[in-house]
């Protein structure tokens, strides 16, 4: 049995997550802001703590962190507001990386997105700018930290029905993926050490993600 800190953890992908992992027998820590969703965190197999990432320092969350076997980032700011994008997705992530270490739980997944990075491409007039730019910052933090880091880059994520399959790499590039696969794939890195620095891009596709997986490892 692992103990799995979410932070983000009533999140659609975290929610499901926590199901997972509750199944596999790990014990899950889910980090959310709001009292109000603790019931669904205990309802998916999760124990809520109620802390705000964008107000904690490093140390406070290394508190939070301390004894657990891995970190998952799954939180996000949810966009509209520019300063609180970069507050959340930029900021907040690069201390939960710098909690994580002081906290001495190495292992640490990423959820992304796909295209992710220095190099997105999106316009400085587009709304999505301040996400891509701060993610491409976090991202980029965390390939230098001690941390035995993975991120994952989904793209664009539905309510679908989990399917089990996805492709990997550019064969994947524009296309989609359920919350429940994006989850899936979270449960099988934190058990696979070769997916350690290594960033994989993914969408729903053909491949069972354990085959799916192997390749990206194997690249």
């Amino acid at each position: 049995m692992a103990r799995i800190a979410i932070i983000g953890g009533h999140g659609k992908v975290a929610l499901h997550l926590e199901r997972l992992l509750a199944d596999a027998g790990h014990e899950t820590t889910a980090l959310i802001r709001n009292l109000g969703h603790a019931d669904d965190v205990r309802a998916a197999g999760g124990t809520p703590v109620v802390a705000d990432v964008e107000q904690l320092d490093v140390a406070e969350l290394a508190g939070l962190l301390r004894g657990h076997d891995a970190v998952v980032w799954s939180a996000g700011a949810g966009g509209g507001d520019p300063d609180r994008t970069y507050a959340v997705d930029r900021d907040a992530a690069i201390v939960s990386m710098d909690a994580a270490q002081q906290a001495g739980v190495r292992r640490y997944v990423m959820v992304s997105y796909f295209g992710a990075g220095p190099e997105h491409g999106v316009p400085e007039d587009n709304s999505f700018f301040p996400y891509a730019e701060a993610k491409a910052a976090a991202d980029a933090h965390l390939r230098t930290t001690g941390l035995d880091w993975t991120i994952l880059g989904p793209g664009a994520l539905t309510t679908d029905p989990a399917t089990g399959s996805i492709d990997t790499g550019v064969a994947a590039a524009g296309g989609r993926v359920s919350r429940a696969d994006v989850a899936a794939v979270v449960a099988a890195v934190l058990d696979r050490p070769a997916t350690v620095h290594r960033t994989i891009e993914f969408n729903n596709g053909r491949t069972p993600i354990g085959d799916a997986l192997d390749r990206a490892e194997n690249s």
